[in-house]
């Protein structure tokens, strides 16, 4: 059985939306390895109904010249919709119906990690539903001020600490995990 964990960049102040705007200054070798280590282990993506929309049009145009291309082109895709009927980016599966169900059901099915970034809404609802199985957050050391964050109106989730890692750029990367 995999796990579902789910990645963000995230500013000091909870900003995970528009990271391309902050997060590049901070980037170096180090959280390199720590997002290849995070691919290596990823048998399958999970995403929401928008962010599908957005790289849906952008990576299958992109060569495997282009980082991070080949990786999401090729590995199969799970989109949260009720709207998607008839995907066309490769390896795309829509999750609708029993969602929750559904879910489960990808992370009975795959050995690896079923990873999921770059939608705060869907983080979560996989938090509500008992679905998320680890939280990995690269905290930038940089205040955004404005944008969405991961946790808006959202119930109280107790988390646990799993690891803390202190890059030389002072971003931390940070693991956690639901509480029992």
């Amino acid at each position: 059985m995999g796990k579902i964990v789910s990645n963000f960049f995230i500013s000091l102040d909870g900003v995970v939306e528009s990271p391309d705007k902050w997060r590049f200054p901070y980037y170096d070798d180090a959280m390199g390895a720590i997002i290849g280590e995070g691919m290596a282990t990823t048998t399958a993506f999970l995403m929401g109904r928008r962010l599908y929309g957005e790289w849906s049009e952008y990576w299958p145009g992109q060569g495997p010249e282009v980082p991070f291309s080949e990786f999401i082109n090729t590995i199969p895709k799970y989109v949260l919709s009720t709207t998607l009927d008839d995907p066309t980016w490769q390896n795309t599966t829509v999750l609708s119906g029993d969602v929750a169900a559904k879910v489960q059901g990808v992370k009975d099915s795959t050995d690896g990690d079923v990873t999921m970034s770059g939608s705060a809404t869907t983080v979560r609802w996989l938090l509500a539903n008992g679905l998320l199985d680890e939280l990995a957050l690269l905290v930038h050391p940089i205040a955004v001020g404005s944008g969405r964050r991961l946790f808006e109106d959202t119930a109280t989730h107790p988390l646990v600490l799993l690891s803390s890692t202190a890059l030389d750029t002072g971003v931390l990367h940070l693991r956690y995990a639901p509480a029992p």
